[in-house]
């Protein structure tokens, strides 16, 4: 059972109170981890980029801001009403429709970084690099479109599972199949084709030909960063296709939508330790968090006095 009251809609009883205060301290943990890892990010890639490496800043910088986002807005939003029962409106729109937004925009910053990983340094100058800039503001751009959809034809309930507002087909399964299928064809399924094929070209690559330039730069953990988004979002896109598979409209079970959201966010917190993963970028942070105060080993001559007799 559930009723809306001021533009909240409250469950009874969904959790059981160990399991909530569990889900609580697991959103509060991936929360810390998600808002400081990727503030000392930007801060390293911002402050020390000469310390280390990294010839393709621009899928790094707007993979770091899509984590960050996601952990300021989203995952507090799920702590927050994880804490209170729900979700009011407006703020139950504004959730849902960013939750797309920062989906987007990280598996689309992540193919950017692949194709310019594969390309070289020559996607980073001219022309080309115009393009990328285009692929990068679309990635965000399509996920604002498509967010914004559901909220518009007002799609739009707060889930307890997922524990944010989510969209809930109530009537109708084609306009659901419509709006999934274009969703996943426009905004998931050309960037996942292009991290596959790029990734595999790369891994042929580096087998023919190693260059010790390229290990060093920044762009060497790609490979992780592409092995923890599908990871994290396998749950995600598994209980899009169990949706998709129900003509009675029914959502996937309740403990996979938890999980997709927990893993999702997971993918927040993960990113930052991945970058640590490098070591000319760990350095730079560590140089950046204890700068090296001791005085010098030997005296330093800085003026001469001239006295007058």
């Amino acid at each position: 059972m559930s009723e809306w009251f001021n533009g909240t809609l409250f469950m009874e009883h969904p959790w059981p109170e160990a399991e909530r205060w569990l889900l609580v301290a697991v959103l509060g943990l991936e929360m810390v981890m998600g808002v400081v890892g990727n503030c000392l990010v930007l801060l390293v890639k911002v402050l020390c980029r000469g310390r280390f490496s990294c010839r393709y800043w621009l899928p790094f910088i707007s993979l770091t801001l899509s984590d960050l986002g996601c952990s300021l807005l989203i995952i507090s939003g799920s702590l927050l009403a994880m804490l209170t029962g729900g979700q009011r409106s407006p703020w139950c729109e504004v959730v849902s429709l960013l939750k797309f937004a920062f989906i987007t925009s990280s598996i689309g910053s992540i193919a950017i970084l692949c194709v310019q990983r594969l390309i070289g340094v020559a996607s980073s100058r001219s022309a080309l690099f115009v393009v990328m800039v285009t692929a990068c503001l679309t990635s965000w751009g399509t996920g604002v479109v498509f967010g914004s959809v559901p909220v518009v034809y007002a799609w739009i309930r707060y889930d307890p599972a997922e524990m944010l507002c989510a969209v809930f087909w109530e009537s109708s399964y084609s306009d659901m199949f419509v709006y999934v299928l274009c969703a996943f064809s426009i905004c998931i399924f050309p960037p996942f084709l292009l991290i596959f094929f790029c990734s595999l070209l790369s891994a042929a690559s580096c087998h023919r030909s190693r260059n010790s330039d390229d290990e060093a730069d920044l762009s060497a953990v790609t490979p992780l960063l592409v092995s923890s988004y599908l990871l994290c979002y396998t749950p995600f896109a598994v209980s899009e296709l169990i949706l998709l598979g129900r003509m009675d409209l029914s959502p996937a079970p309740d403990w996979l939508r938890t999980l997709s959201s927990v893993m999702s966010y997971l993918d927040c917190g993960l990113n930052p330790l991945i970058y640590c993963s490098h070591q000319e970028f760990r350095e730079a942070g560590m140089a950046l968090l204890w700068t090296n105060r001791k005085p010098p080993s030997e005296p330093v001559l800085t003026a001469i006095t001239k006295r007058h007799l």
